[in-house]
């Protein structure tokens, strides 16, 4: 048997540097974050991926992340530089990245380890999520593991709840639609027993309608394996009711944070199965503080060089035959 850890991380505006000097930035990226760098200098950068590196490095009994989705990266530039302060030896680390149209320039990104994966490079594609202004797509990439098999993994960043949590409700809803629509389609290219593992920051959780009744997300495993549209198995649900969450918000635990997985990864008889008893929020000293056990973010205009970021980590174990 082999174990994939698989890991997911908002890792809270991980700009690079304000003349951003080997990656162009946008002019209208510059302006919708001129106030967030104005203080966001080299060394506060090196600091900042410097506490992010070590969180990765703790992951996996210090073994680090088989795969790493991340989000709120700005570009491949900083996720190189990331990488460079990941001093494990026995990882070979590479990036599946694309920028999107985001207006301030966060994009989402994998992180995965060469050793234990070929990526597909003719597999990745961004899926547009379309309403009337820019946001994040949803993005697809597909890596085949030593063994030969296919894993397909989707990352997203749903629309947030700036503007009110219902009141932004409709965009999430409309990315939801857009990824049931791809898995689906996934599904009928691939086959239907393909690996799926979608990940992300949904803004929601898992029993928000964007997610139940759009996604098609669902904790019942037996509607996944048998029903015939394209269902997903929410691995959240086991941690809902343990007063643990990887956000919070005005003291409220919320789990907008979250791993999916088509009927591909569950059956008992197929290829990938999840480990239902791994799922897990990544939590290490430093990381969290007063009696909500928020996380210790980093911040911008007025950087905490001892944080980290406003989320916390979350990670499973897919086993494969």
């Amino acid at each position: 048997m082999e174990n994939h850890f698989i890991a997911w991380w908002n890792v809270e505006n991980l700009f690079d540097v304000k003349d951003a000097p080997l990656e162009r930035r946008p002019e209208r990226v510059k302006r919708k974050i001129a106030s967030d760098l104005s203080v966001w200098t080299v060394d506060v950068l090196e600091q900042k991926l410097h506490n992010l590196a070590w969180v990765i490095s703790q992951m996996n009994n210090g073994m680090g992340p088989d795969i790493l989705g991340a989000c709120e990266v700005e570009n491949k530039y900083v996720l190189k530089q990331l990488l460079s302060k990941i001093t494990l030896l026995d990882r070979d680390y590479d990036i599946i990245h694309s920028n999107s149209e985001d207006s301030r320039g966060i994009d989402i990104a994998f992180i995965y380890d060469k050793k234990k994966y070929t990526y597909i490079d003719t597999e990745f594609f961004q899926h547009a999520v379309v309403k009337r202004y820019a946001t994040r797509e949803i993005i697809q990439a597909t890596v085949k593991t030593k063994q030969g098999n296919e894993l397909v993994l989707l990352g997203n960043h749903w629309p947030s709840r700036t503007s009110g949590q219902y009141e932004s409700e409709p965009f999430r809803i409309i990315t939801g639609e857009t990824l049931s629509y791809f898995v689906q389609r996934i599904q009928e290219v691939k086959g239907s027993d393909t690996a799926i593992v979608v990940m992300g920051d949904f803004n929601d959780e898992p029993f928000n309608r964007a997610l139940s009744d759009y996604a098609l997300s669902t904790r019942n495993k037996a509607k996944v394996i048998s029903g015939r549209n394209p269902y997903l198995y929410n691995l959240m649900w086991p941690l809902m009711g343990e007063r643990t969450s990887s956000y919070i918000f005005g003291g409220r635990p919320l789990m907008i944070d979250q791993f999916m997985v088509a009927k591909g990864a569950l059956k008992s008889n197929g290829t990938f199965r999840v480990n239902e008893d791994s799922i897990s929020i990544e939590v290490y000293d430093g990381m969290v503080k007063g009696k909500y056990n928020t996380p210790v973010r980093f911040g911008q205009e007025k950087p905490n060089l001892t944080g980290y970021s406003d989320h916390l980590p979350i990670s499973f174990i897919l086993e494969e035959k």
